[in-house]
Parts: C-alpha cells; structure tokens; sequence
C-alpha cells in the first residue's frame, strides 16, 4: 500500500519533470559559457605577457614584428584607423638626371620617394631598445600606400620598385623610402629650339583610396626638390623646379589627393655655339673673301664660293639629322635659311662681276689702272641723290674764279677795240672796267657796280669752254665698284643679322 501510494505521488509528480531537465540544461550552459570566457582571459593575458616579455627582453625586432603582425590584431587590407583622414608626407632626393641627346624632349630621372604616415596599430613598448623596427622584410604584411605615378612617360627597368627602406617607429609612424626610375615625357618649344626650356613634369595619385580618405602633402612643406650631394647629370641641366599641388585641371581625377613635380632645364647654348653658330658665322664671312679678289681671279673666287656652300650644307644637314622633326618653321631653319642664302648671294655677285667685267667698252673707253673707282663716282653719285657737298670756302673760289673768267674776256674785248680803226669801241662790244654793269652772281638778287669791282658782267662762254658730256665708265671700272659696294653691303647686312637673330630668339625665351 505504501509502494502504490509513492507510485501515485510519483506519477501525481511526472508533470514537473520536463520544466526540471530544462533549467539543468540552462545551468549546464551557462556553466560552459563561464569556462570558456575565462579560458579566453587566460589565453589573452597570456599572450600580452608574452609580448611584454618579448618587448621588455629586447629581442630581435623579427619578433617583435610577427607578434605585431598577428593575424588576430592586424589586417593589412584595412586603412590604418585614425581619425578622420590619413595624411601621408612625400618627400623627394634627387640622384641622377640623363638625356639621351641635346636635342631630346626625354629626360631620364632617378630620385628616392619617401613616404611616411602613422598607424596605431604598430605602437610598441618603449620598454625595447629598438627606437625603430627594420621591417623591409615584411613589406608584404604591412599596408602601405597605392601611390602610383602619372603623366611622366614610362617607367625604366625594373619596373618593381626597389624597396631601401622599411621602418616602424615606437609611437606607430611608418617611413618607407623606396627608388623610381623615370623616363619623362617634356614639353619644349621647338620652333625657338635650342633657345627652349623644356618642361618636364610628374605627379603621384592613390590608386583605390579617395581625398576623404587619404591625402598627400610635401613633408614639411617643401617648395623644391632636395638634391642628393653626388647628384650626376648627363646632357640634363636642371635649372627650376617645383613641388605643387595637382591644379584641377591638370589632375587625372579631380576627388584624388595628387601631387605634382616640375623639372625646369635647359640646353648647353655653348653646345651649339661651337658646333653650329660659329662654324656658320666662319663660313658665311669667309665666302666674303672673295670682294676683295680681283675680278677675273675666276678659279680662287669659284673655289671659295663652292667650298664654302658645300661645307655649309655638310655641317647643317649632319646636324639636322640629330633634331627632332616638327612641321613648323624653327629657328634653326631661319640660320639655315639665311646663311645659305647669304653664301649664294656672294656667289651670284662673283658671277655678276665677271659678265660685266668682260662686257665690251662703249666709244671706245680706256681703262686707267690703278685709279679708285668709288672716288671718282662718287661725287657723280651724291650730286645724282641730291646731297650737295660744297662749303663757302667752295663757293668763294667759284665765285673768284668766275670774276677772273669775266676780266679776262673783258680784257679780251678791250684789246680788240683797240686794235679797230679810230679807236672807236666797236659796237656790241663789253664795257669797260670802269662802267657800272648788271651783274647776278653777287647773290639772290641783281645788283649793279663797276665790271672790275669784283665782279664781272655775265658772259656767255666760248663754245670751247663748254662742259664735255661724261664719256660712259668702262666696264672694268663698274665691275670694280661693285666689289667695293660688297665689301660693305654683304657684312654690315649679315651682322644686322646676327644681332637681331640672337636677341629676338633669346627674348622669346
């Protein structure tokens, strides 16, 4: 009875069991949960107590690194998480600068780029006696910048960058150097060439992050380039540059951070003094030489002439070849041009001198050697152009010279009145020498005295005493005056030349 009663009570109790089991069940987890959060601490606190054991030790910063460099704590894909924007500081050393020639709009640089930013999740203890990590070796497992290079040209191999350096500093900065080597696309006015400057310019963008979420600035501030102490040059001269930030137009994408450089040269003017401009200037004056070789010295004026245009053709088109091809007229082209034209203007007037010289004299005409055909033509010419040459001195004499002609056909009359009969003047005849007469040389105005008061009736003069017409030059005599009008003609216009070649070129610069 008493078994059946517990039986019943038992049975009566049934109806509990399943709210029992599930609070053992909740008990039960809970009790995994506690255990599994303090193995979780305990794994945590040990590994910090470990890394402060590898800090405070001091051991090797490869250490360090792999403990920093956890999976569990760092992620390179992820921006370092700072507030607002990450700011990265670009600097840039200078090492070399090349180009291929002269006459090139390529310019070879090769500069160090150094970047640095800060991220937090690489601080360390200052309990280590490294004042910074060399992490080159784990370039691959730190996040760095996507910097890459636009509007330059091409990259010189390798196209890799070579990495110098890596390093973490304790309070988290980062600071990676690594070497470029670029082929720079210039710009440079070739219808002033080699007068031009060429400009030659650079710029770094982000590749993935926007300006909200990195910006780049020059480190410290920097307006220009710093130059590396053993900085080598070959055929580059650097005159300017600039560092500056991308003007919106001149950026690839307008919601990137970008910075740019600008590299300034300009070309060795003494290259083209001693190779062009000088030898030109030789060659044009030397086909000068041949104005003051006689007029019929045929071979030697012929050899300098074609000598001095084959040679000039020579060096100008050897020189040609090495410059760049552009469609509009260059400055090379108008000393080309003019030189050439110069030299086979010297030639023509050889040729000219020689047709003329063998021409046949009119009326029969003797050649006086020795005897300057520019004086002799010369008061002939300024008389023909206007430009009266006399002084008072001149008119005096002509003055004197008159009244004497006057007083001796005066005399002449006289003594042929005497001579007729009677005594008696002959009618017609001049007046005395004490007889007022009219006379028109005294001056702008008529004026009347006595014909031996110094001055003299008019009279007209003999038929014998008439001016001769001007026999024609002869043709020896022409071809001379022209030589001499060459010899002062050709240099005085090819130094008008030279002069306004150089300093209008030079100012357009």
């Amino acid at each position: 009875m008493g078994w059946a009663a517990l039986g019943r009570r038992a049975g009566g109790g049934g109806r509990f069991s399943p709210i029992l089991s599930l609070s053992l069940a909740s008990l039960a987890s809970s009790l995994i949960l506690v255990v599994l959060c303090l193995l979780t601490s305990a794994i945590t606190l040990a590994t910090f107590i470990k890394a402060e054991d590898i800090f405070e030790e001091g051991k090797s910063d490869k250490e360090i690194l792999d403990n920093l460099l956890l999976s569990t704590r760092y992620d390179k894909r992820l921006l370092p998480p700072v507030q607002g924007t990450l700011t990265v500081n670009v600097s840039v050393l200078l090492l070399s600068l090349a180009s291929p020639d002269e006459s090139s709009l390529k310019y070879e640089v090769e500069f160090l780029l150094q970047q640095q930013w800060y991220d937090p999740r690489l601080r360390y203890s200052n309990r280590s006696r490294y004042e910074f990590l060399n992490a080159i070796h784990h370039h691959n497992d730190i996040w760095l910048p996507d910097t890459y290079f636009i509007m330059h040209g091409d990259f010189k191999d390798p196209l890799i960058p070579v990495h110098f350096a890596l390093r973490i500093y304790r309070n988290g900065t980062v600071n990676y150097l690594m070497r470029r080597h670029l082929i720079l696309s210039c710009q440079g006015r070739l219808n002033i060439f080699p007068f031009d400057d060429p400009l030659c310019s650079f710029a770094i963008e982000s590749i993935s992050y926007e300006q909200t979420a990195i910006t780049y600035v020059w480190k410290n501030d920097e307006d220009t380039l710093r130059k590396s102490p053993s900085l080598t040059t070959l055929n580059a001269y650097l005159i300017q540059n600039q560092t500056i930030t991308c003007p919106i137009k001149a950026s690839w994408r307008g919601n990137y951070s970008c910075l740019k450089v600008d590299l300034i040269f300009t070309r060795d003017r003494a290259f083209y003094f001693t190779t062009v401009f000088i030898p030109g200037v030789i060659l044009v004056t030397s086909s000068f030489i041949t104005f003051w070789l006689e007029w019929n010295a045929v071979p030697a004026r012929v050899m300098i002439g074609v000598t001095t245009m084959l040679n000039f053709f020579t060096t100008s088109n050897g020189f040609r070849s090495t410059l760049p091809v552009v469609s509009n007229l260059t400055a090379m082209n108008v000393w080309d041009g003019v030189c050439m034209c110069f030299i086979y203007a010297s030639l023509l007037e050889f040729v000219c001198v020689n047709y003329v010289g063998r021409k046949r004299p009119l009326h029969n005409v003797v050649y006086r050697p020795g005897e300057n055909p520019v004086t002799q033509r010369l008061p002939a010419v300024l008389n023909r152009i206007g430009i009266i040459l006399a002084s008072p001195l001149l008119l005096l004499t002509d003055k004197s010279r008159r009244c004497l002609q006057s007083r001796n056909a005066h005399n002449v009359n006289k003594g042929d009145k005497k001579r007729e009969p009677g005594g008696s003047q002959a009618p017609g005849s001049g007046a005395g020498p004490n007889e007022i007469v009219t006379c028109t040389n005294c001056g702008p105005n008529p004026c009347t005295h006595a014909a031996n008061n110094g001055c003299a009736a008019e009279v007209l003069s003999p038929p014998s005493q008439q001016v001769r017409k001007k026999e024609p030059p002869h043709p020896i005599r022409v071809a001379k005056t022209i030589d001499v009008i060459a010899r002062i003609l050709f240099p005085a216009a090819y130094a008008i030349f030279l002069a306004f070649f150089f300093i209008h070129y030079k100012s357009v610069s």
